[in-house]
């Protein structure tokens, strides 16, 4: 039977190896990401649209971001929420809105009749 410290030195070389292998896959993805930035700024500059200085910024910002962001959860399904969203409904006291209102409804109330009314004809003259 093995002895503690065997189980010990196994479950610390099993860490390594796993934070090993996952630096690998990351510096893998990052060497992939910047090439196809790289192959991005270069189609740029070949366009004209920017010159070799800015593609060479480009290319630096956009591996400084790739590092700083921590990987999404982009396959983590999301939680439904534990209570709906509530909704604040707000009431203007001022009368002028609401006369403004009123006569904006009374007008578009107008407007509705009479192309209903328009409506009615065009489908009789067919």
């Amino acid at each position: 039977m093995p002895g503690f410290g065997d189980i010990v030195q196994k479950a610390f070389y099993l860490g390594v190896g796993l934070a090993s292998y996952a630096g690998e896959k990351a510096g893998g993805k990052l060497a992939e990401l910047r090439s196809q930035v790289q192959k991005l700024a270069d189609e740029m500059v070949a366009k004209g649209e920017m010159n070799t200085e800015e593609a060479r910024r480009f290319v630096e910002d956009m591996m400084k971001q790739a590092q700083q962001q921590p990987p999404s959860d982009a396959t983590a399904p999301e939680k439904p929420a534990s209570e709906p969203r509530r909704i604040e409904i707000l009431e203007d006291d001022d009368p002028t809105v609401k006369e403004a209102s009123t006569d904006n409804v009374d007008g578009l109330r107008d407007q509705v009749l009479e192309l209903q009314e328009e409506l009615k004809r065009l489908q009789r003259d067919k």
